[in-house]
């Protein structure tokens, strides 16, 4: 724990939102903070000289890709993720174990582990938690994952309740086999959309987080009123002292209703995807660029950002990049996007330290943002 540790350096007196400060090996994160995802060890599009210069504090990556091409051997020689990709902030792996679940061929899950077809060439594999382990202390990142089963949106409790259960033992496994001392592990909240098994996972997992706790399995597909209303539930319960992280969420309405159930972390690929497609993130709302309403607007894609892309370019021209499917509107906005989160975390912090937060949430819903 000598590498780790997190203080909350201010708790808002109207809402009970947090800012706080992780430290980790590879620098300091301030919370609320919104993580990119370099799922193939680049966020994509974008270079680490661009990742920095719209604020990113933190970037995650994905253990099952990394596994399956180059291979975690491969990046270890390379000195680990952070020289591979040339990234010397902190990094986060998942443990892959939503991937095995849900993008992979599955053969059998068993409490031992998940045998599975990879999607690349259909190669059978074997996943367990302490090949998890294995593959996340090779790929070297701050922070990392337990192996978790998250169950599908829709199953009956008792699914869920087997599912956890496995999910608890696998925690248990992935703790005693974890063994890199300049790597936090985080378990990982799951139960489904039932009160009952989230609040007992929350309890049974707390003994295993040393500096972070991770609430898995939403925003898979459930109206956001059950997602916000599991969050309520668990607000009461998370340790005070340690950064929550809310996997899988990055729009900003979901952004800012977690920061107000208490949340520190986000990460999702929905800021990258939706630019290579045409879409912006502004604060006007959102933008579909490669509308026809935009042919000829010479104006600013959001006039209030401070990023590269809205300093520089004009609607018509992103129009006419992403039309014409050059390489250079994806990456414009998908750079305007991040900043764009990473702006709303940093006004966030703000209304925080003004203790206006619950204000803030309350404009920000009115707002053409919310979506």
């Amino acid at each position: 724990m000598e590498h780790f540790s997190y203080r909350v350096l201010h708790q808002c007196k109207q809402s009970g939102a947090r800012v706080g400060e992780f430290t980790t090996p590879h620098g300091k994160i301030v919370t609320p903070v919104f993580m990119p995802v370099g799922t193939q060890a680049t966020v994509k599009a974008l270079t680490p000289q661009v990742l920095s210069e719209v604020h990113a504090q933190i970037i995650l990556s994905n253990t099952y890709h990394l596994y399956m091409r180059p291979g975690h051997k491969l990046v270890e020689k390379a000195g680990g993720l952070h020289a591979f990709m040339g990234w010397d902030k902190p990094i986060l792996t998942d443990s892959g174990g939503f991937q095995v679940f849900s993008l992979a061929k599955l053969n059998n899950v068993t409490d031992e582990g998940v045998l599975f077809h990879s999607h690349l060439d259909g190669s059978k594999h074997f996943f367990t938690p302490e090949v998890a382990m294995e593959i996340e202390n090779a790929l070297g990142a701050d922070i990392i994952m337990a192996f978790d089963e998250c169950s599908t949106y829709g199953v009956d409790q008792a699914y869920a309740e087997k599912a956890l259960e496995r999910t608890l033992r696998w925690l248990k496994r992935c703790y005693d086999s974890h063994s890199n001392e300049k790597q936090i592990l985080f378990p990982i909240v799951q139960g489904n959309m039932f009160e009952d098994l989230r609040l007992r996972s929350l309890e049974e997992s707390v003994p295993f987080a040393k500096c972070g706790i991770a609430i898995g399995g939403l925003s898979v597909g459930e109206p956001k009123d059950v997602m916000y209303k599991i969050m309520d539930v668990l607000r009461p319960h998370y340790p005070q002292n340690m950064p929550r992280y809310l996997m899988g969420v990055g729009s900003a309405d979901c952004l800012v209703e977690g920061v107000l159930r208490g949340i520190d972390m986000f990460d999702c690929v929905l800021p990258t995807r939706t630019a290579r497609y045409g879409t912006a993130m502004t604060s006007r709302g959102k933008v579909v660029i490669r509308n026809a309403s935009f042919k000829e607007d010479f104006t600013p894609l959001d006039p209030d950002c401070d990023c590269y892309c809205c300093q520089n370019f004009t609607k018509a021209y992103l129009r006419h990049l992403i039309n014409a499917d050059e390489i250079l509107g994806a990456e414009l906005l998908s750079l305007h996007n991040i900043r764009y989160l990473t702006r709303l975390t940093e006004r966030m912090r703000q209304a925080i330290f003004a203790d206006s937060f619950g204000d803030f949430a309350d404009s920000f819903r009115r707002s053409p943002e919310y979506c």
